[in-house]
């Protein structure tokens, strides 16, 4: 960039943050719900194994999905900085191209079915009943692939933009659309697991018609897009890029939180479940982290499309301060309050007894990991994406060794290492900031 750039204000406020957060914060509510409608409905027909199928499926999907949940934090992160910049065409020129490269994955996906069934089908451990239920779930659902993926590339655009409202739009009207068509086809049409497929794949479809009638009322049209400026080499291979480095720390995360499962699974069945009841409690207070790492997002990103330094460093401010504060907030809540919530989720006096004794631990957690909540979306913003997959792995390395330390303490460690894994991510994001945003905002004017 030229030294002759100009600068311009966003409006970077308390209140601006809190309208982004808690639209968003209400969206990551309700992203387990699509899993959730289909287990609760085929639930109401008594067969055990189709139930598990369906719970199985979810997992399944979850994982690979999410594995390119890269395709929202990355478009949301580009279409924030041009936007900042007063650039409408390139934030078609961004979502165009990010909704090619969400096809083109998602076909790519769908191609690769049957190799992904033969690895992930073997690895549920379930019986032949179930996977056979569980093959005609995935082999369904699997062909709304390129749909779900151009999901998250909608959802992307609305809040890099600054419109979280109409993200939570689009993801209640998703879920909705799940709810009426699964229970019409499973309990009306009496079509089991495969009416839940259908159906759940169906929503994905009517929520990307939606999304892009919404687009097309906020002015946008990625349609309209010369097929040359989609396919521009330099912009194209930025786009990969970022998607690439934030989908490799997307599955180290994913790694982490399977290996604490796994190590608690070989402590046996009750060390299992305690850490599952205490694991919810980091979950529910990461929805809400997960919104004020949106807003970081959204107003970090549009700062530096803007040049806006000042502005820039106002939004970090804001939102480590709010995250940090409602991590502790929760995490207190949870230490006086978890043993109502342990009593609430299970009735067994054995895993109750076992998860109080480890409560303290996972009432730390939204604590240790909010600085690192709020860093995810400042990086994500300003599309720092090397340094965030890079501090990803170094923290999944550390959380490794932990292990192995203290792997002689059993659960105890296991709990230790996750607290270091969530504190190593905002440490090393903290120190790193501060260069990285002089490097930004090295040739912009300063006003």
């Amino acid at each position: 960039m030229e030294g002759s750039i100009s600068s311009r204000r966003i409006a970077v406020t308390h209140w601006r943050l809190l309208a982004l957060a808690l639209p968003m914060t209400l969206s990551h509510v309700t992203t387990p719900l699509l899993g959730l409608v289909d287990a609760t409905v085929i639930g109401r027909l008594g067969e055990a194994h189709l139930l598990g199928a369906v719970a199985l499926g979810a997992v399944v999907f979850d994982f690979v999905f999410w594995s390119f949940g890269s395709l929202r934090m990355a478009t949301a992160g580009m279409t924030a900085q041009a936007t900042g910049a007063g650039n409408p065409h390139e934030v078609d020129r961004t979502l165009a191209r990010a909704l090619l490269v969400a096809i083109l994955t998602g076909l790519l996906l769908i191609l690769l079915q049957w190799p992904i069934a033969a690895i992930a089908f073997p690895l549920t451990g379930a019986s032949e009943a179930v996977t056979d239920a569980l093959s005609t779930y995935f082999f369904i659902r699997i062909w709304a692939a390129p749909f779900t993926l151009a999901n998250y590339v909608i959802l992307g655009s609305t809040m890099g933009r600054g419109r979280t409202d109409l993200g939570l739009l689009l993801q209640v009207a998703i879920n909705v659309a799940n709810i009426l068509l699964t229970s019409i086809l499973v309990l009306v049409f009496e079509m089991s697991v495969a009416g839940a497929a259908i159906g759940t794949a169906a929503a994905e479809v009517l929520g990307v018609g939606l999304g892009i009638l919404v687009l097309r009322r906020l002015g946008s049209n990625p349609f309209a897009v010369a097929w040359s400026e989609v396919l521009d080499r330099a912009a194209m291979l930025l786009t990969l890029t970022v998607n690439r480095d934030i989908m490799i720390r997307n599955i180290a995360l994913m790694i982490a939180f399977g290996t604490f499962s796994a190590m608690g699974a070989r402590s046996g069945d009750v060390t299992l479940a305690a850490n599952a009841v205490l694991f919810n409690l980091f979950l529910i207070g990461g929805y809400f982290l997960d919104g004020f790492a949106t807003a970081a997002e959204t107003l970090c990103g549009q700062s530096i499309g803007a040049r806006d330094e000042r502005g820039f460093r106002r939004a970090i401010r804001l939102s480590l301060g709010w995250s940090v504060c409602f991590g502790l907030a929760v995490s207190v809540i949870a230490f006086v309050g978890g043993g109502l919530f342990i009593d609430f989720v299970s009735t067994s006096p054995e895993i109750r007894t076992y998860a109080r004794d480890y409560l303290v631990y996972a009432a730390l957690t939204p604590f240790v990991g909010a600085a690192a909540f709020a860093f995810d979306g400042i990086y994500a913003g300003a599309t720092w994406t090397k340094a965030m997959r890079d501090l990803m792995l170094l923290a999944l390395a550390a959380y490794g060794l932990v292990l192995l330390a203290m792997g002689q303490l059993g659960n105890t460690g296991l709990w230790v290492a996750l607290l270091v894994f969530l504190g190593t991510r905002g440490i090393g994001q903290a120190l790193l900031y501060q260069r990285l945003t002089r490097k930004t905002f090295k040739y912009a004017i300063k006003n």
